[in-house]
């Protein structure tokens, strides 16, 4: 049975370990070290903390045990991670469908930064990339990323 809701701070250990082992395993294949360790930082615990007191917070449990997590602020969509050994089974598209639901309710559009693991996913779903944007990490190195949008029905 899947079910997604608020999540909570009792849910913060379990978001933070899906988040980080996701980027740690999936983002190598087409990131520089300096990039994950980016990406890591950026979804710190204690920004995963203030992303869940403010609300913004959604977890995907299957047979009542936490699987992934979205969020988003406003009409942009600022995290989606399923845990690694739950990915191909729908779960992200599932994550996404409720988040664009919600905005849905305010917003006439969804926005998202994609990363370049998913900017296929994102792509099927119907976001089309509206700029490319550009990050100077650690070492000179560049993060170029697209910034996609979707009109939600």
């Amino acid at each position: 049975m899947k079910e997604y809701i608020k999540a909570s701070l009792h849910d913060l250990d379990a978001i933070f370990d899906i988040v980080q082992s996701s980027i740690r395993k999936t983002y190598p294949r087409y990131y520089p070290k300096e990039v994950v360790d980016f990406f890591c930082e950026l979804h710190s615990k204690e920004r995963i903390q203030e992303d869940i007191e403010a609300g913004m917070v959604g977890i995907l449990l299957v047979d009542g045990k936490c699987v992934g997590t979205g969020c988003y602020k406003d009409d942009h969509i600022t995290r989606v991670y399923v845990k690694p050994e739950c990915q191909g089974k729908g779960y992200g598209s599932y994550i996404m469908d409720r988040l664009e639901e919600s905005i849905s309710d305010n917003y006439p559009k969804a926005e998202l930064d994609a990363s370049l693991p998913a900017c296929h996913l994102y792509e099927t779903r119907g976001y089309k990339t509206v700029k490319h944007g550009k990050h100077l990490v650690e070492n000179d190195v560049v993060l170029v990323y697209e910034m996609m949008e979707k009109t939600l029905e």
